[in-house]
């Protein structure tokens, strides 16, 4: 029987944004938590990357889950996934991490983030995000009206750990399968971290999945279920790009 899966979202979003998902994988037990700050938990302050990772694994043992679970995590949810991987590496079975910026922000980031708090309450920012992430125009409503409901301090505290970069060092304490992605037109930084993934975790194979941008699963819904279907039962999608070397 299959096991459960945990799908981690990413900032500025929430559980809503696995909706393609759930549908596709129904014959899973999938578990789409609300990180704290974001969805349901918008009132909760963001505690900070370890006790995210944490309260994940607790909320699924609550639910009844006290072995192994595949873990996906996009952007910050993959962020979260290798804080639960280096914490909790038995608890997890598989690992599908797509759109993490582990490389430390340079300057362009930097200033993008404070254009991004400075502008956090403007819908007309929203909008411009979603159409340079190419998110369908079906659910951009709903990204700029979650993008609207984050926190200014949620977001602050939140943006200051993606600068700083990094992956966690006792992430080599978890040795299981890892599959890590990122959008073919994703930024230049996130494909390059792909680069610092494979150094920290050497069994991590690496990929960019072909013509899509940051928030691929909603995007090409269908391409991402197909890659994750597949990972899910043991293989790599074939039209999952290699990543150049050098």
């Amino acid at each position: 029987m299959s096991g459960p899966v945990v799908l981690l979202h990413g900032g500025n979003v929430a559980n809503w944004m696995w909706e393609p998902q759930r549908e596709a994988f129904a014959d899973r037990t999938v578990f789409t938590p609300d990180l704290p700050g974001f969805g349901e938990r918008v009132a909760e302050v963001w505690p900070g990357l370890d006790a995210v990772a944490d309260d994940i694994v607790a909320g699924v043992t609550e639910q009844g889950v006290d072995g192994p679970f595949d873990i996906v995590g996009l952007s910050l949810g993959a962020l979260t996934a290798l804080r639960v991987l280096a914490r909790h590496p038995g608890r997890v079975r598989s690992a599908f991490l797509t759109s993490a910026p582990v490389q430390r922000a340079g300057a362009g980031l930097r200033l993008y983030c404070r254009m991004q708090l400075a502008l956090c309450h403007a819908p007309w920012f929203w909008r411009a995000q979603a159409a340079v992430f190419g998110i369908p125009e079906d659910s951009r409503a709903r990204y700029v009206e979650h993008g609207l409901s984050v926190r200014r301090e949620t977001a602050a505290a939140m943006i200051a750990e993606v600068c700083a970069g990094g992956v966690p060092a006792q992430v080599s304490r978890y040795s299981g399968p890892l599959l890590a992605t990122a959008g073919e037109k994703d930024s230049a930084a996130v494909r390059r971290s792909l680069a610092e993934l494979a150094r920290a975790a050497p069994q991590a194979q690496t990929r960019l999945a072909p013509g899509v941008h940051h928030i691929w699963n909603v995007e090409d819904s269908g391409l991402f279920n197909d890659v994750l279907r597949s990972w899910l039962d043991g293989t790599v999608d074939r039209r999952l790009v290699p990543v150049p070397q050098g």
